[in-house]
């Protein structure tokens, strides 16, 4: 079966527009998986501890053939070849990527919560989200863009196209 599924991208170290380009790629050369769309990327304030640099986010959009579990498994082994490492709750990273939607399925369990469980209290996820499906809706019915209006301020700034490369 498949599954259309989003992918939430964020980095603030080691050149965050390029690690998003990397990972995009490595995204869209997954097994029984296809790239239908990326967002554009936009530069934010971390979430949590302030003394660390700006986060680049995007999202993507995905068809996939892959079970949400087995989509996690790729998302963190192309966390991993990134360097990420989980110092710091909420720390600086290379490379984060989070399943934000798995088709309409709400997932609660150990290692997975979907959709993403601050979701709805992150602008750097929602407009990006908006970006690729302006109207889409989470499993509840509420809609990201109703989620966008509410949503607190994170300074949140639209990056060029490719921003940061050479």
């Amino acid at each position: 079966m498949t599954v259309v599924a989003y992918v939430g991208l964020g980095s603030n170290l080691e050149d965050p527009t390029a690690q998003l380009a990397r990972a995009v790629a490595e995204l869209a050369s997954l097994p029984n998986t296809t790239l239908l769309a990326q967002s554009a990327f936009y530069a934010s304030r971390p979430v949590g501890p302030q003394d660390q640099p700006d986060f680049v986010n995007g999202a993507v959009q995905l068809s996939t053939e892959l079970t949400p579990h087995h989509l996690l498994d790729h998302l963190q082994a192309i966390e991993q070849a990134h360097g990420r490492e989980r110092l710091r709750h909420w720390g600086p990273r290379t490379l984060d990527l989070d399943l934000l939607l798995y088709g309409n399925d709400s997932i609660h369990d150990e290692r997975l919560t979907v959709p993403h469980a601050e979701l709805a209290n992150r602008d750097f996820v929602l407009q990006p989200l908006l970006d690729l499906n302006p109207g889409l809706t989470l499993p509840d019915g509420r809609s990201i863009e109703t989620l966008r209006q509410a949503c607190p301020d994170n300074q949140l700034r639209l990056l060029p196209p490719k921003a940061g490369s050479h």
